[in-house]
């Protein structure tokens, strides 16, 4: 492994920073949800994924790489949805092994309803304070990081307004 390159002052103070950022901007967002709509935000991403795929549905399996989720986590999170009617999971009559999972009309109320106050607050603690240039220099380092963590582009991306929706 060899010598440590321990961060230098303004390395240690980017990081620190950055970190700080994510964890705030992760619970701002939890608690904004919750507030508004009783949505945790794990339990609003797993509603935004099913209504952005094909068909308004995925395997469980493909859901889970999707939220970078342990499949027990997700089973725990998805046995709550489905008891309040927002998800509907099945097994495919050809492959009976596997479980699919598909957002339901009140899922998609819940959802629409919950939207607006959600990329109110993304709007509010995201790109509301940063430069157009920002946000472009935000995605490039955001890019850059993903060739770093996942140099085979192996994890699933999230689609591409432009392209493609996910696959399964």
């Amino acid at each position: 492994m060899g010598e440590t390159r321990w961060l230098d002052d303004g390395e240690q103070q980017t990081w620190r920073a950055f970190l700080t950022a994510v964890n705030l901007l992760d619970g701002a967002l939890d608690r904004q949800l919750r507030h508004d709509s009783g949505l945790p935000h794990a339990y609003y991403q797993i509603l935004a994924m099913l209504s952005e795929a094909p068909g308004r549905e995925l395997t469980m399996t493909r859901l889970a790489r999707l939220l970078r989720s342990s499949p027990s986590r997700l089973s725990h999170a998805a046995a709550r949805l489905e008891g309040e009617g927002m998800i509907r999971r099945f097994k495919r009559p050809d492959d009976r092994r596997t479980t699919i999972v598909e957002i339901t009309p009140e899922g998609m109320k819940a959802l629409e309803s919950a939207a607006p106050g959600h990329v109110h607050e993304v709007r509010r603690v995201l790109f509301d304070t940063l430069s157009s240039e920002q946000v472009g220099q935000l995605r490039e380092i955001s890019e850059s990081m993903l060739s770093a963590l996942d140099p085979q582009g192996e994890e699933p991306r999230y689609p591409d307004p432009d392209g493609a929706r996910y696959q399964d």
